[in-house]
Order: structure tokens, then sequence, then C-alpha cells
């Protein structure tokens, strides 16, 4: 059975596999500080052990229902705010005429499409959190004053 194993500041996804009447660890993947089971990860793992099956659903499951968004003292969530806030200064700081006076046309297009992709994750992130009935539409209302 695989888990989810946290390991100093980063997450590993390991297995439990039994050797000469001994369980030992197998590490299948670095998941970073965020533990987040990708379509990248799912790849690696399939092709540097295709031998170990995994219940990806589950443990994606399980990984999603990991950081509660209402606990404000949790340090996911912490470094999530502090990551917003960092993200919404830097982007402040940003004008179009430094657009403009970049060296390549090219750094242009690439920040303007992110900020793009960015624009479209807030919306759809937003709208999400709009449709939630509870604490989080309450929020929402209170942000906005009614």
């Amino acid at each position: 059975m695989a888990f989810v194993r946290r390991k100093g500041n980063s997450f590993y996804l390991v297995h439990n596999v039994r050797r000469g009447g001994k369980v030992r660890q197998l590490h299948l993947a670095r998941l970073g500080e965020r533990a987040r089971i990708t379509d990248a990860v799912v790849k690696e793992v399939s092709k540097k052990h295709p031998f170990v099956e995994l219940n990806w659903r589950a443990l994606r499951e399980q990984m999603n229902n990991q950081v509660d968004v209402a606990d404000a003292s949790s340090p996911a969530i912490q470094k999530l705010v502090a990551s917003l806030r960092e993200l919404n200064l830097e982007l402040a700081d940003l004008f179009p005429p430094l657009l403009r006076i970049s060296e390549t046309p090219t750094v242009a297009r690439e920040l303007l499409v992110q900020l793009r992709l960015l624009q479209s994750t807030l919306q759809v992130k937003l709208t999400q959190f709009d449709r939630k009935r509870g604490r989080f539409s309450n929020a929402t209302l209170r942000m906005h004053g009614r």
C-alpha cells in the first residue's frame, strides 16, 4: 500500500514491500514541499516501478483532503497566504513599460501568457469558492461587506 510520508520539509510517495521477512520502504517519488500527485509523478513512478500497482485516484483524493483551508494556523495555509501576498507585491511593481524595454519580445509574450493563465486560474478558483456553501461563501460575503 502506497502512502505519502513527510521527511523534513518535503513529502515523498512511498510503498512498503516485504523482502526477506522484513518490511522496507520503497521511495517512489519526491513530491516536494506541498504533496501533489501530478500526471508527471504518475508517469515517472509508472515508468520506474512498473510492477507496483497504485490506486492513483485514492492517493490524489487523500492529498486533496489533506489541506484544510479553514485552519488559519495550518503551515500550508500560512505559506500559501504568504506566497499570494508576495505575488501581489511583485505584480504591483510590474508596469507595461517594463515589458517594452525587455531585451526580447519572447520574454514579454511569455510574461503576458503567464499573467493571463493566472487570471484564468484565479477566476476558476474564485468561482469554486463562491459555489461552496458554508464557511467559504460566508468569507466571501464578509469580504464584500454583505
